[in-house]
């Protein structure tokens, strides 16, 4: 286990119910002296009908109800904390937990969709130099923070899903796309993000489609490859950020540990379906990393992996010195990139002034 393993190790419930997957609810029948039948009905209550408790499963019987309850298990629920609504519509939430630990998602709310950006991680331990979260840490009051349960994970969608149906969001009347780019590195806390991934693109669990879900790395080149093994079939985002391994130890000192070379084998053998593409994030900041010659370095280095680029003009938060570059220095880092024959889009930044841009969730932890 790494050092960053250790700071991120999960706290579950064992007897909370929505922190057991298929397997898990069907092992928990089996020692109950159960029929198999039996997980299967849990498992459509808990993640299909989304019950908040043992009672309201009705078709299961009054014994084993009264049982599950005595011997202590239950359904948990995300604490909503605060909501923070930015002038573009977009909607920050900041959920609690049971032993204290917090963290935020977003909504944003666009013409054709609403996205929920999820977190997998109370904090990060990755101190990435453009990331308030990094740089903040993990946990909450000082304290070592940890990896998200899957029941955690599943909260902010239940959570974001009731807002929703309070009629918040003029137009939508669901949740579209999921993308797990909030608080935390998701190739940390693997496990739980690949039961999370399977019981939210099950038809028979919550029922969103993987086309429509996405999950951004800061570059685990090994969890990638584990992640394509397990063939979820959601989209696969890197936060790359600069083209050399002198800049991206710098801005993101896990690349001592991954650098580029085995990073981008890794994107090369990453198994794509068809029409399907990695997205590659560039947080483009004044004067560092958004020169020609980074444009350059940056088609050559991915000559050949599949994939289009997001380009991410720097969000300020308090405290750092870095700036965020002018329209036109963007326009033309993108202009660049089209002319090696790359699909580049401009990211535009929602939700800045409560806190909710890319790289800004934890700034008020940090103030």
């Amino acid at each position: 286990m790494t050092s960053i393993d250790k700071k991120t190790d999960t706290c579950p419930s064992h007897k909370d119910l929505k922190d057991m997957d298929k397997a898990g609810l069907a092992a928990l029948m089996e020692s109950l002296g159960e029929k198999p039948f039996r997980a299967r009905q849990l498992y459509d209550w808990i993640f299909h009908k989304g019950v908040s408790s043992i009672a309201e499963m009705t078709d299961l019987a009054l014994s084993l109800r009264e049982r599950l309850t005595e011997e202590g298990y239950h359904l948990s629920t995300s604490e909503l904390i605060q909501e923070h609504t930015s002038s573009d519509g977009s909607m920050k939430l900041v959920l609690g937990f049971n032993d204290g630990e917090q963290a935020e998602c977003v909504l944003i709310p666009d013409d054709n969709r609403l996205t929920l950006c999820i977190s997998s991680q109370s904090g990060c331990a990755l101190g990435c130099e453009f990331c308030v979260t990094g740089l903040t840490g993990l946990g909450t009051g000082g304290n070592i923070g940890r990896n998200l349960t899957l029941s955690e994970l599943i909260g902010q969608v239940r959570t974001g899903e009731a807002l929703v149906r309070k009629g918040l969001f003029a137009g939508h009347i669901t949740i579209t796309n999921i993308v797990l780019m909030g608080m935390g590195e998701p190739l940390l806390n693997l496990d739980n993000v690949i039961k999370f991934i399977g019981v939210l693109t099950d038809q028979g669990g919550m029922g969103y489609a993987a086309r429509r879900v996405t999950l951004s790395t800061a570059g685990i080149a090994p969890a990638i490859k584990e992640l394509g093994s397990a063939m979820t079939g959601v989209n696969l985002a890197v936060s790359l950020n600069a083209a050399t391994d002198e800049m991206r130890d710098w801005l993101m000192p896990i690349n001592k540990k991954y650098p580029l070379k085995q990073l981008i084998l890794a994107l090369r053998e990453y198994p794509l379906k068809k029409r399907r593409r990695i997205t590659i994030e560039y947080v483009l900041i004044k004067g560092i990393n958004d020169t020609d010659k980074d444009a350059k370095r940056l088609a050559r280095l991915l000559r050949y992996v599949e994939c289009m680029i997001n380009l991410i003009p720097f969000n300020p938060f308090p405290c750092t010195d870095f700036e965020r570059p002018e329209d036109s220095e963007v326009v033309r880092f993108q202009h660049l990139l089209l002319e090696e024959g790359y699909t580049a889009y401009i990211r535009a930044s929602r939700g800045p002034d409560i806190g909710a841009a890319c790289g800004q969730l934890g700034a008020k932890r940090r103030d």
